[in-house]
């Protein structure tokens, strides 16, 4: 987490960066320099503030996403075993089918073990049916899942993106306003020694 600068008076955003150091002309007040310097100085900490708000709302945004995406995970990995689940019901009613077929052919001179049967294949059919409409609607969830997934996932490359580039320019509004702190306290210190 990035810390903010503290600020300590009210600043004007968006003004081009000028030197703190004092014009040459020899007629520039000290105190106007002064006064100038810690414009640019809260300035600065003002633009510094607003790149650390940007970088925790990009960082927030972050979390969030890899959350859904921890969540979409989670999902992919449920349906997943419900398929492995129904694949093998499937394959126990596919196994309980060929076996009542086999029975069917072997029973076929008693009418009444062969009505047993078919009755039988006819339940087992049906399950089979239910079985594979099941795997299907399973499988369209889980193709959703992994669109949405991938969703995220460029949202978040999107985000952490985002979210390099302001601490970067945080970054960079720190070194000018180290300079600007080191250009301020050469001054004093030559205002001092006069």
């Amino acid at each position: 987490m990035i810390g903010k600068v503290p600020s300590k008076l009210p600043v004007q955003v968006g003004l081009p960066f000028r030197s703190p150091l004092p014009s040459s002309t020899p007629s520039a007040h000290p105190s106007n320099t002064m006064e100038k310097i810690k414009e640019k100085m809260n300035q600065l900490r003002s633009e510094a503030d607003n790149a650390v708000t940007r970088a925790e709302e990009a960082e927030a945004k972050n979390k969030k996403y890899d959350q859904l995406i921890l969540e979409k995970d989670q999902e992919i990995t449920s349906m997943t075993h419900k398929i492995s689940v129904l694949e093998a019901e499937l394959d126990k009613v596919d196994a309980k089918l060929a076996e009542a077929k086999a029975s069917q052919d072997e029973g076929e001179s008693l009418r009444s073990t062969n009505e047993n049967l078919t009755r039988k294949i006819a339940l087992l059919e049906e399950e089979l049916d239910a079985a594979e409409k099941n795997v299907k609607e399973t499988m369209e969830k889980l193709r959703q899942v992994d669109v949405k997934a991938e969703h995220f996932e460029r949202q978040v490359q999107r985000i952490e993106q985002e979210r390099d580039q302001w601490e970067k320019k945080f970054e960079e509004m720190q070194q000018k306003y180290k300079q600007s702190q080191a250009e301020l306290d050469n001054m004093v210190a030559n205002m001092e020694s006069l």
